[in-house]
């Protein structure tokens, strides 16, 4: 396998380990903060260059607000629907995981998981 293989590899493999550890997420995505999408697993057709894109635009927005209200650097953010919660997470500079959960999951356990791919795929992007 070729690095940028084995790079792929683990970006999806993280994704595919998120979803056994939480089986009730709907999805979830790693995408280069310029809204490439790298790695997905989504329960339905989600068009994931829709949601890389919007995922870094949100991830941007969060940046320069927090910025513009001195509160340090974004690591997270989250958008609460009537019909579930996406979550975003900061990876470094280069990233961001969105995690899509049904309404009524267990947030602890989601942050938990996420926050600890999130570390975990940093080394990679």
């Amino acid at each position: 396998m070729t690095s940028k293989q084995d790079k792929q590899g683990r970006l999806t493999e993280a994704v595919t380990s998120l979803r056994r550890a939480v089986p009730k997420l709907r999805g979830a995505l790693i995408a280069t903060t310029d809204g490439l999408p790298i790695a997905q697993s989504f329960d339905d057709r989600s068009d994931a260059d829709r949601v890389a894109a919007m995922a870094a635009t949100a991830v941007g927005l969060g940046r320069r607000i927090n910025h513009n209200l001195g509160t340090g650097d974004l690591t997270e953010l989250s958008v609460l629907a009537s019909g579930g919660q996406v979550s975003l997470y900061v990876i470094g500079k280069k990233g961001v995981l969105a995690v899509v959960s049904p309404m009524g999951m267990n947030l602890g356990v989601v942050n938990m998981e996420a926050r600890e791919v999130a570390d975990e795929v940093a080394l990679y992007l």
